[in-house]
C-alpha cells in the first residue's frame, strides 16, 4: 500500500521541498520533511492531537 502524504496549502514555496508532511498508514501518523524524506517520524493520533492543541494554542509560537 503507497503511503499518501499531504502537506498543508501553507506551506508550499517555489520549489516545493519548505514543509512537513503527514499521512495516516496503518494506524500510525507519519510525519516527514518534504526536503529529507527518508527520515520519518511515527506517532499516534492521540499525540498528535495533543501536539496540535498546543500548537493551535500559540504554545510554540516562540519558535517559529
Amino acid at each position: 500500500m503507497e503511503i499518501q502524504w499531504r502537506k498543508s496549502s501553507k506551506s508550499s514555496n517555489a520549489d516545493g521541498n519548505n514543509c512537513l508532511e503527514l499521512a495516516d498508514h496503518n494506524g500510525e501518523i507519519l510525519m516527514r520533511e518534504s526536503d529529507n524524506p527518508d527520515v520519518i517520524i511515527r506517532t499516534t493520533r492521540t499525540k498528535l492531537r495533543a501536539f496540535l492543541g498546543g500548537a493551535k494554542e500559540g504554545e510554540f509560537d516562540d519558535l517559529a
